[in-house]
């Protein structure tokens, strides 16, 4: 099976971990989280109008953005297989 190359693995897993990071940390700031679609509508739950969809999905935001960004760390260092090319 080929796989990319170790630096662009490393690079894409940690710029995606770093995106997720960062949308938790802003929606902090802002107090909206963006969380997919209620029908044709965006869905962004608002922690003064509905706290515990915004703390859940905020905590899955943290959850999968600092799992990406250690498992890009580990492929950077040799820990993790890089990702593979389908």
């Amino acid at each position: 099976m080929e796989t990319l190359p170790v630096p662009i693995s490393a690079l894409v897993l940690c710029a995606a971990g770093a995106a997720f990071l960062y949308t938790a940390v802003r929606a902090h700031a802002t107090g909206e989280l963006p969380a997919g679609s209620k029908g044709f509508r965006a869905y962004r739950p608002r922690r003064d109008e509905s706290p515990g969809a915004f703390y859940f999905f905020q905590l899955l935001y943290v959850t999968f953005g600092s799992w990406l960004a250690i498992h890009g760390v580990l492929v950077a260092i040799g820990r993790a297989a890089p990702l593979a090319l389908r």
